[in-house]
């Protein structure tokens, strides 16, 4: 396990579709924590391989307490449209108003193989689409709507408190 340097924009591999896992393993399972290890270390919600420079198709998200570890996922189904805020590990100076469905449901694999099927909605779907976006090569930039200023992102915090 270890906190990785986390790839900025612009970076060819953060443009570029990953490769699906073929076997998980050591290396795969080293990956994961690497990722979580990074996503702590830099504050992040959810973080994807290739922000780490691995062109593989994994990613992990945190859902409240647990970490959603996502290997080869597959978008099954989403509903509904939400504009709200986002930044991103690598684009540490950008947040904007990004368009995301509400809902979303996912197949994937965990550490041990096995497959299953998740649903999520609202800030968690957000962030799940947000990292398998980051597998597919889309950056959130291309969907920012409105760059929020830093002035807009302190009356947008204020608010919620």
């Amino acid at each position: 396990m270890a906190i990785k340097e986390v790839v900025k924009n612009p970076a060819a591999i953060l443009t570029t579709a990953t490769k699906e896992v073929e076997v998980i393993n050591e290396e795969i399972i080293e990956l994961l924590d690497d990722l979580y290890d990074t996503m702590v270390e830099y504050d992040g919600v959810g973080i994807a391989a290739p922000q780490i420079n691995v062109s593989l198709r994994v990613a992990i998200v945190e859902l409240g307490e647990d970490i959603l570890e996502m290997i080869n996922p597959i978008v099954l189904e989403t509903k509904g449209e939400e504009e709200d805020v986002e930044g991103c590990l690598s684009f540490p100076e950008l947040f904007g108003m990004v368009k995301r469905p509400t809902y979303v449901k996912i197949e994937a694999s965990d550490r041990e193989g096995r497959i299953y099927e998740l649903e999520a909605e609202d800030f968690e779907a957000r962030a799940i689409l947000h990292e398998i976006d980051h597998l597919d090569g889309v950056l959130f930039d291309s969907k920012i709507t409105h760059v929020l200023t830093e002035e807009e992102l302190e009356e947008m915090y204020a608010e919620e408190e």
